[in-house]
C-alpha cells in the first residue's frame, strides 16, 4: 500500500507541476476515452499507476525538450 501511496503522490505532484508551470501541456491530461474502464468501480493496481506516471513524465520530458 505504501508504493501505491507514493505513486499516488508523484502523480499529484507531476500534474500540480504542469498545470502551473505548463498550462498549455495540461490540456493533453484530458481522459482519453478509450482508456476509461466502463465498470461503475474499476481497479487501478500498482503496475496501471507506474504505467500512468511514466507517461506524465514522458509527456513534460518531451515539451521540455522540444520548448
Amino acid at each position: 500500500m505504501k508504493n501505491v501511496h507514493e505513486l499516488l503522490t508523484k502523480i499529484a505532484d507531476i500534474t500540480r507541476e504542469i498545470e502551473t508551470n505548463y498550462p498549455e501541456v495540461y490540456n493533453y491530461l484530458n481522459e482519453d476515452p478509450m482508456t476509461i474502464p466502463n465498470m461503475e468501480h474499476p481497479s487501478v493496481d500498482e503496475t496501471e499507476l507506474r504505467e500512468y506516471l511514466a507517461s506524465l513524465e514522458m509527456l513534460l520530458e518531451k515539451y521540455k525538450k522540444d520548448h
